[in-house]
């Protein structure tokens, strides 16, 4: 028994060096001293011995319990010291910085447009990010196979026939026409989904779009809450300019494009107009008397004009954003210019 007593005490003043917290010393203490500890067990066997070893054995099993909580104690001793200095805390140094959080600037545009818009007396609307076929298309005016179906990479949901991650938000508009009659103004911003990465397209990017349903309604108006609406978002007194273009869901529809927020028209090599004066801001038009059909509502007697615009890409325009990758990286360094 001597032998294996010693080997405790071995292995004990070992492991006990090693031992960096007062959590680890407790373990150590535990296993080697507590209840069912190596010691206390090994000693339990002393009355089993041959009666001129159980005094030896004793002795020496007390000898080496004794040493083992001197040891415990020096070292817990040390340990708290070290504890101690750590807490040490010196009233003269300067305070810390705490890094707080704050809304990315995505997040910061989403709650700017909702805000806005508001403030124009529109109706703040979200809906599904997966969507199914009529929602997405055909209720507005892509049939199946229509040549306009391939202006946009859709994703498809695998093992979900006839269901698409949205290609636009224009879904919601559906959706509320669809259950509310008119008249009504909504703004729908949220996710949108292509299959599109490069500097200015991300498969996963973000559009707000609006929808405005009443009687007499014209081009003029839709002008004048566009550009109210951009002026404030771009927090610059641009002016809009219409082209002619083809979307499905409105007739005659537009694409709108604002004064370059950079030389204004004035300068030739611009980076960001390419010297033309002007920016491409999103698409508009009328509402298709067809959509309106679709949704149950008489062309006859009601009309509307609907237009939408990139999140991201206001962002861009207003702090002159040269890659919408930059939104999406997490870099600290970036995000963190946007207050």
């Amino acid at each position: 028994m001597k032998k294996e007593i010693e080997k405790i005490v071995k292995d004990f003043t070992k492991k006990i060096a090693t031992a960096k917290d007062l959590e680890n010393l407790r373990n150590l203490e535990i296993f080697f001293l507590g209840r069912k500890g190596l010691l206390p067990l090994l000693l339990r066997k002393i009355p089993t011995l041959d009666k001129d070893q159980r005094a030896e054995s004793g002795k020496i099993g007390n000898q080496a319990r004794q040493n083992l909580q001197k040891q415990i104690e020096d070292k817990r001793n040390q340990l708290q010291k070290k504890e101690n200095k750590k807490d040490f805390f010196d009233i003269t140094l300067p305070g810390k910085k705490f890094l707080t959080g704050r809304k990315h600037p995505i997040s910061q545009m989403i709650t700017e447009i909702e805000n806005v818009f508001a403030r124009l007396g529109f109706q703040l609307i979200s809906g599904p990010e997966i969507e199914d076929d009529w929602h997405n298309f055909e209720a507005l005016n892509f049939p199946p196979h229509h040549p306009a179906r391939e202006m946009q990479d859709t994703f498809f949901i695998k093992n979900l026939p006839g269901y698409v991650l949205r290609t636009q938000t224009s879904n919601m508009q559906i959706r509320h026409m669809e259950n509310n009659k008119p008249p009504f103004k909504i703004v729908s911003p949220g996710k949108t989904f292509r299959k599109d990465s490069d500097a200015t397209h991300s498969p996963m990017f973000h559009q707000f779009e609006c929808l405005l349903i009443d009687k007499d309604v014209s081009l003029a108006n839709l002008k004048w809450v566009m550009q109210t609406a951009l002026r404030q978002l771009l927090r610059k007194k641009i002016d809009l300019r219409f082209r002619l273009s083809f979307f499905p869901f409105t007739e005659p529809s537009l694409e709108v494009d604002a004064t370059c927020v950079k030389c204004w028209g004035k300068k030739s090599t611009c980076r960001m107009c390419k010297g033309t004066g002007w920016l491409e801001v999103g698409g508009a038009g009328m509402v298709h008397p067809n959509v309106l059909k679709n949704c149950k509502i008489d062309p006859q007697k009601w009309n509307g004009f609907a237009f939408g615009c990139g999140i991201e890409r206001i962002i861009m325009l207003r702090y002159e954003v040269d890659d919408l990758r930059l939104f999406f990286n997490n870099d600290l360094r970036f995000l963190e210019q946007f207050h």
